[in-house]
């Protein structure tokens, strides 16, 4: 695409349609930009657009965001993407080149809102190239610093500085490696001094514009906005390590830091919350470089320490009673939990020093406030992200106890009787007037669930705060027995959350009581509190004494399943509560645990089903849909596995929905699809019903396997019918179809083991007169792998196959078919891969598979192998049957292809409940050991003296210790 007026008109005009309030307009000129961005030279004919002054600033901007995103989707060779789905082309190198010598110098000319998202496509350039493909960056950026730093314009300093922010913040997150270090040294060599002088000069404008009086809020505005970016790249390039350019001048940065947190500047502080935020940005700012100095150098920080401890103290104590100011009250006691900890603890050894944190800083800031209770009342899933799964760390509340434990890993009996204290006096507050001093009471329920220590390895936590029995019993109690289940929200969830957390401790008598009016909170209308109802059930059903008998069981539930379930199913229907995952796996966690009868089987597959048809229609929530497939799966086998005569019941309700999701091609749910079908066809009895042989004609379809991620669930549908439909499985050439599949999944090394599992199931359930017209194409198939150096898994995969082979179709069919391929293939397969990979099999149907196998190959193979392929497999046998799997073999874990997106489609997820039985092929063979010895025993005896020689020639000593051992274990001698 070459730049000239007509392209300039072009794309002004797509851009500008791009804006229109109409949607076809809009739609129109998204498209032409879309083709357009396939041609040579597009990102830089938009970024000549976007350097136009005599273009409108509203067509530039939209011309900026396209270009950023542009950069974003094809600077860096894109993953690979589902099939069908073209890839993009990526921009060229000499286009590169020239929009790299022109983004710098462009995006410091440009107006505030062009510059910053030219400031982000920068970064994207340089997350991918810099520095070692674009080394002329950062000394252009240098010099463009200086220069504009003398010219004292920060509007412009400010942007340089947040691109280089925005460059370095890769030290912050990436692993220490030799490469992250040699690029962490080039960018010390050229900006450490660059930063430091910068910084240095910034700090005399603000001390003039201070004593000058000047209220010139502007310039000290953008001023303090240079010294938190600076801060920031401080604190890139501190991560990983202290560079000594940073200890050599620790002096002139901490002297600064200290003063930033003790001097006002009441012309941006006192005129509103956006100059106060400015301030507060630069003070949080130089709390996380005092706290990272104190977690790496607290040596070389000491002689600054009570100094900064002060300074943040006297800060905390101002801002905590403020509620715009969370970030900079986070980091400010993150700084003093880090001190906490340290040898330098004693700052906070003093009662009255005790005494003030939790009354001034602790307290207000797990008081809640009105943005609290807005999160709590319009944003449910934040709030409970923030407070019941733990991801509130940096949130006010959570850090103000971090404060707390971390003093008490010195001072826990001065901890605990403070805080003891300050809960006693919450609680009294509450007890003078309930209806306004609630907060109170939920102060206290908080500090006792948030200082809760968890016991290592488990779900159980205790506390030294109160007695937990007397507190649950005077102060929970009468929460949950509240008769409306809508007042004072807040104060129930806490008490929900506390009947949780410490579920372990609490009595079975004590919950068992409360647990009928946990139920009716399922049908509060705050989504916090049925979401909390839903979750304290799903966790209680959890609970195990000893660490295996479930504490509550079915009896337990059973008086008031039909009410729980029915109040589960009208939570769904609250209004946001449609996709609610605690709810959805609370119904999973019951069907799992209850006794189901007929009336409960039938009203949950109703609401499931409806549920199922709805979300159909627009999958959002893959959490919750997967609970949704869960429970369904559960209740199937369930009900149907102590109620066959469900099974038609549950198929009427079902199919209709399954249909949808593969008619409409709702490609999310099709893994969740064929797991459920798989798991009805196993419940049929055969022959199976006409509904689903059409849908084993859709399974043979090449088109269906298409995706990686439906691969297992298509395989394991396919393996049900061929264990419960064998007979149409040879009609209409679909055991050819079959072939086909096993053929097509062997050929790949990510979906070779999924091609052995159908072939398995082929080889177990279908008689040798059906599959010996097959059986030399599968042989060619897995010899031409073989020779193109499959290892691994596969040579595992095919001592399994072959061991299957041999005891269901016998000694004799497996070495005729396979020596008709290549002669005398049998004796070097056996040779070369049988007998060094079996010792590394695992799984234990596959342990005693292949074992039995091998044994009746020793045992039946003496014309066909020779003594020492014998005895060597012998020596197989003895270290598999003998050692522990740790011992045998040393798995390389597999590696995740980061190429795959996260989410939808890219993976397959395994239904727990729809999972299928092990289906043990020797059934007839209890103990493989067992087998082992005697047949040897038996064969030993025909011909005295043979087999010790065989023994002793080809097994290890361990080994033959270890079969000596296995003779006097079942009283059997080899002779």
């Amino acid at each position: 695409m070459e730049w000239n007026p007509e392209t300039a008109q072009f794309l002004s005009q797509c851009f500008l349609n791009t804006l229109s309030p109409l949607p076809e307009p809009r739609r129109q000129a998204e498209k032409a930009l879309a083709e357009a961005s396939e041609r040579p030279n597009y990102g830089l004919a938009v970024l000549h657009l976007v350097a136009e002054p005599s273009v409108d600033e509203q067509i530039r901007q939209s011309a900026a965001v396209n270009f950023k995103n542009h950069l974003k989707s094809r600077w860096a060779p894109s993953p690979p993407r589902e099939p069908n789905v073209p890839a993009l082309n990526p921009i060229s190198d000499p286009e590169k080149e020239l929009i790299k010598s022109l983004i710098v110098s462009l995006m410091l000319k440009s107006s505030p809102k062009i510059q910053s998202q030219l400031s982000e496509a920068l970064a994207v350039i340089g997350k991918h190239d810099f520095p070692k493909a674009w080394q002329t960056l950062l000394p252009e950026l240098v010099a463009n610093l200086d220069s504009l730093t003398q010219a004292n314009d920060y509007a412009s300093v400010n942007g340089v500085l947040a691109t280089i922010n925005s460059l370095f913040k890769k030290f912050r997150y990436q692993f220490k490696t030799n490469e992250l270090l040699l690029d962490l040294k080039y960018c010390l060599d050229n900006f450490a001094k660059p930063l430091l002088e910068v910084f240095k000069r910034t700090v005399n404008l603000i001390d003039q514009v201070v004593a000058s009086g000047a209220a010139n809020a502007a310039s000290l505005k953008l001023y303090i906005e240079s010294q938190r970016l600076c801060c920031r790249i401080f604190y890139s390039l501190n991560f990983q390590e202290l560079p000594e350019f940073f200890e050599d001048h620790m002096d002139e940065w901490m002297i600064e830091f200290k003063k930033y947190l003790t001097v006002k500047y009441p012309v941006l502080e006192d005129t509103g919350d956006d100059g106060l935020a400015v301030v507060d940005g630069l003070h949080a700012a130089v709390c996380e470089n005092i706290g990272l100095y104190m977690e790496k150098e607290e040596e070389l920080f000491q002689k600054y320490l009570s100094g900064f401890v002060e300074a943040v103290w006297s800060l905390l104590l101002v801002s905590s009673a403020s509620s715009s100011r969370e970030r900079l009250t986070v980091t400010a006691i993150k700084f003093l939990t880090t001190v906490s900890t340290s040898v330098h603890h004693t700052l906070f050894e003093r009662d009255d020093i005790l005494e003030q944190i939790c009354q001034s800083i602790v307290i207000p800031n797990v008081m809640l406030r009105d943005e609290d209770e807005e999160l709590f009342d319009m944003n449910y899933i934040e709030f409970i992200r923030r407070d019941m799964e733990g991801s509130d760390l940096d949130t006010r509340r959570r850090i103000a106890c971090e404060l707390l434990k971390g003093i008490g890993m010195h001072y826990k009996e001065k901890v605990t009787a403070k805080v003891s204290l300050q809960i006693n006096n919450c609680l009294g507050l509450f007890a003078q007037n309930p209806d306004a001093n609630w907060k109170y009471k939920d102060c206290a329920i908080y500090l006792v669930v948030s200082l809760a220590t968890k016991k290592a390895g488990g779900s159980s936590v205790s506390t030294d705060l109160v007695d937990v029995e007397n507190f649950f019993g005077s102060v929970i109690v009468p929460e949950l027995q509240s008769r409306d289940v809508n007042a004072f929200p807040m104060l129930k969830a806490g008490a929900l959350k506390f009947f949780t957390m410490f579920r372990n401790q609490l009595s079975k008598t004590a919950a068992m009581a409360l647990l009928p009016d946990v139920v009716r909170f399922l049908a509060s209308d705050s989504n916090v509190v049925h979401s909390y109802a839903a979750s304290c059930i799903e966790k209680l059903l959890l609970v195990k004494d000893d660490g295996t008998q479930s504490r509550y069981t079915a009896a337990d539930i059973s008086p008031f399943l039909l009410v729980l379930m029915t109040n589960l199913f009208i939570a769904l229907e609250k209004p946001e509560s449609e996709e609610n995952q605690y709810i959805m796996k609370c119904i999973m966690r019951v069907l799992g645990a209850a006794e189901i009868s007929r009336d409960v089987a039938s009203a949950c597959i109703a609401g499931l089903t409806n549920v199922l048809n709805r979300v159909c229609q627009n999958p959002k929530n893959p959490i919750f849909n997967h609970y949704l497939f869960e429970s369904v799966a559960v209740l199937i086998r369930r009900a149907c596995e102590s109620d066959p005569s469900l099974i038609s019941a549950f198929e009427g309700s079902l199919f209709p929905s399954l249909q949808m999701i593969l008619a409409n091609d709702v490609s999310e749910f099709f893994p969740y699809a064929f797991q459920l079908l798989a798991q009805l066809v196993e419940l049929n009895r055969p022959p199976v019903p006409e509904h689903y042989v059409q849908i084993f004609e859709i399974l043979l379809l090449p088109d269906s396997w298409k995706k990686s991620a439906n691969v297992p669930a298509l395989v394991r549908l396919l393996q049900a019918f061929l264990r419960k439909a064998p007979h149409e499985l040879n009609q209409q050439g679909r055991l050819s179809n079959v072939l086909g599949i096993f053929s097509t999944l062997i050929s790949s090394p990510s979906t070779d083991d999924q091609g052995f599992y159908v072939l398995n199931t082929v080889i177990e359930n279908l008689g040798y007169d059906v599959i010996s017209p097959f059986v030399g194409h599968i042989w060619v198939s897995l010899f031409n792998l073989l020779q193109h150096g499959r290892k691994g898994k596969f040579l595992k995969n095919l001592v399994i196959f072959m061991s299957l082979f041999l005891v269901k179709h016998g000694l004799q069919n497996l070495v005729v078919s396979m020596n008709a391929v290549q002669k005398d293939v049998f004796q070097t397969i056996v040779e070369q891969f049988w007998v060094p990979n079996l010792k590394l099999i695992t799984g234990s149907v596959e342990l005693k598979l292949t074992s039995v196998a091998s044994t009746k190959l020793i045992c039946e193979s003496s014309t066909l192998l020779d003594s020492k392929v014998r005895g060597k497999m012998l020596d197989s046998v003895v270290t598999l049957l003998s050692r522990p799997e740790e011992e045998r073999v040393l798995e390389e874990p597999d590696v995740p292809d980061f190429g795959e997106t996260v989410g939808y489609n890219a993976t397959f997820i395994h239904l727990y409940n729809a999972g299928k039985k092990e289906e043990d092929p020797l059934k007839e063979v209890n103990d493989p050991k067992q087998y082992l010895v005697a047949s040897l025993a038996n064969l030993a005896a025909l011909s005295p003296g043979t087999y010790p020689q065989l023994i002793r020639e080809n097994l290890e000593a361990a080994n033959q210790a270890a079969l000596f051992q296995l003779c006097s274990s079942y009283n059997l001698s080899i002779v």
